[in-house]
């Protein structure tokens, strides 16, 4: 009988085949008390243990150091990182020797016991991003338990062997495509990915920020994660439609329905061979508006995949990336000046002339880098405490090294220096007088700088409301609508319990956004969305009639975006547009267009 499961749509395309389970739930280990002569076997368990997890990254970080960019995304290259931080975090590994020297647990039960302490301090964090890397370091845990019961740990191995019991059982048969069905998959498994049997993935934790969703949009890999109870649900060789447009997993379809979906499937093939086709094409509406369309990107290699899809530049540059997880790589506790500046020039370089916005870094509170300066127990509201411009603000020595690694960076092309989460006009001028503090160091140094043009991100209320008073100071704003949404509606969009009032929509949001988007054009300076909403075509028609131009996104929605916009008319979209900001309802005005 043909029945769904629902998930989260994180990863576009549709794939119909046969459900391939690997062993996912967390494994069973023994519960025992050790004797005092034995706690040192067992403390030395533990560490080979994490020695042979950890070499097994290595090897695949070595993998991915000889792939091209478009096999092994930079988030890849991150989140195994993160994995290797987990690994040596001291944290956890002194949890996990106290409970065998002073409770004597057997090393399995220390290890599982550590786990639920250090799952309980993810819990409450605010930030969805961190909160979800609980599931990393549920991975590693796993990773280690199977390496101190001598098993494999890669479940795509496992998989692997199904799939090859499968064709054995049927050498003849046409080639069937094949769906991973797993309760999550690693960094390491999904880089296998690429060059499996596997047509798509079913998982049953996992959420947009989860590193599943992260790598399956990298690879553009059909996907539905958070799709619960699917590994008890679904049985081995079933019949699976993973719809990872709508997040939707149909088993066991019936005649009907699977004539419908491989219909669905042939049309988005050829849909994506046709957006191929739209690379080289200029972004112009048919009333002649041109369109930036720019690319978000977290690493330097990042920029490969950006010229692959037609960006014409870098809308957004995390830097974060460069000063997480260095400990576990060996390297020190923060990039120095010439390390960051290596960084930012590779950018430019790979960009091959195009403009880069780089914005400085977005961490502090509940994105506690390596140094201990300050620890996320002491902020009761993370998201609303030291973090973006305010942690760079309280660390002047950091940001200015930052800083003058970005300026003399921009001396190798157009760069345009985004602040992230600004809300105060002493921010503003505090910010603006380490800017020209920098400039006179990089003078007094005689070291070559260039020109930036200077940023501001639209994350708060306060700024959006402030918008022309904050454009007397700044050359260009670019509204980060994930925060905007978060902030303006008091919702975290990741929990479950209120996720359902997380509305783009909102007529509170858009309120806001327009605002921003006229003062900007009634001055005109340069204006950006560079959040979720600049990819999600949805909302390219009623971005582009309430006035904005420059969109950046993840670099594998640049071709749908342009699409909708070769197919736009801003002149008539302008008084649809206004008509939608004026209703109590806009979802339901879009949604019928």
């Amino acid at each position: 009988m043909s029945f769904s499961i629902h998930g989260q749509a994180v990863s576009r395309g549709i794939v119909v085949g046969r459900a391939v389970l690997v062993s996912a739930g967390r494994m069973d280990v023994a519960h025992y008390f050790v004797d005092p002569d034995q706690i040192t076997a067992e403390l030395q368990r533990m560490a080979k243990a994490r020695d042979a997890v950890v070499s097994e990254i290595e090897q695949v970080q070595q993998r991915l150091s000889g792939l091209p960019a478009t096999d092994a995304p930079g988030e890849l290259t991150a989140l195994l990182d993160v994995h290797l931080m987990l690994l040596q975090d001291d944290t956890i590994a002194h949890g996990v020797r106290e409970w065998i020297v002073e409770r004597r647990y057997n090393a399995e039960w220390a290890l599982t016991a550590q786990l639920e302490v250090v799952s309980r301090q993810f819990d409450e964090m605010e930030d969805p991003y961190l909160r979800e890397r609980k599931a990393d370091l549920e991975q590693v845990v796993q990773r280690m338990l199977a390496a101190m019961a001598g098993e494999s740990a890669s479940l795509l191995e496992q998989a692997k062997q199904a799939s090859q019991l499968a064709q054995a059982r049927e050498p003849n048969a046409e080639r069937t495509p094949l769906v991973l069905v797993a309760r999550d998959l690693s960094p390491s498994d999904l880089l296998q990915f690429k060059d499996s049997v596997f047509d798509g993935f079913i998982t049953e934790v996992g959420g947009k920020t989860s590193h599943t969703a992260i790598v399956a949009r990298g690879l553009d890999i059909a996907a539905v994660v958070g799709a619960r109870s699917a590994s008890q649900l679904i049985k081995q060789d079933d019949w699976v439609v993973v719809d990872g447009d709508a997040g939707v997993v149909i088993v066991d379809p019936s005649p009907i329905i699977l004539e419908e979906y491989v219909f669905k499937q042939r049309q988005a093939t050829l849909e994506r061979e046709r957006l191929s086709r739209l690379r080289h094409t200029p972004s112009i509406t048919l009333d002649g508006q041109r369109i930036e369309l720019l690319a978000n990107i977290e690493l330097p290699q990042d920029s490969v995949a950006a010229l692959a899809a037609g960006a014409v530049g870098v809308g957004l540059f995390r830097t974060e990336f460069l000063f997480m997880g260095r400990l576990a790589k060996g390297l020190s506790k923060l990039p120095d000046e010439d390390e960051q500046y290596a960084a930012y020039k590779a950018v430019i370089d790979g960009m091959q002339g195009m403009p880069v916005t780089i914005r400085t870094i977005d961490i502090g509170a509940d994105k506690p880098l390596e140094r201990g300066t300050r620890s996320a127990d002491e902020h009761l509201n993370p998201a609303l405490g030291l973090r973006a411009i305010r942690w760079s603000l309280a660390e002047p020595a950091m940001f200015l090294v930052q800083l003058r690694a970005i300026l003399r960076a921009a001396a190798h092309g157009q760069v345009d220096l985004l602040i992230p989460m600004l809300a105060h006009v002493s921010e503003i001028k505090q910010t603006l007088a380490l800017i020209a503090r920098a400039k006179e160091q990089l003078d007094a140094q005689g070291d070559v700088y260039g020109h930036v043009r200077l940023g501001a991100m639209i994350e708060v209320p306060a700024s959006a409301m402030m918008a022309q008073v904050f454009l007397r100071y700044f050359d260009f704003l670019s509204i980060g609508t994930n925060d905007l949404i978060q902030y303006t509606l008091a919702v975290d969009r990741v929990d479950e319990a209120v996720n359902h009032l997380y509305d783009p929509l909102h007529p509170a949001v858009l309120g806001l956004m327009q605002q921003v988007i006229e003062a900007c054009n009634a001055q005109g300076k340069g204006v950006c969305v560079c959040g979720e909403m600049a990819g999600d075509t949805q909302f390219t028609a009623l971005l582009l009639g309430m006035g904005l131009r420059s969109f950046s996104m993840q670099p594998t929605q640049i071709l749908a975006v342009k699409q909708q916009v070769l197919r736009a008319n801003t002149v008539k979209l302008a008084p649809w547009a206004q008509q939608v900001l004026a209703s109590e309802q806009p979802s339901e005005l879009v949604a019928v267009r």
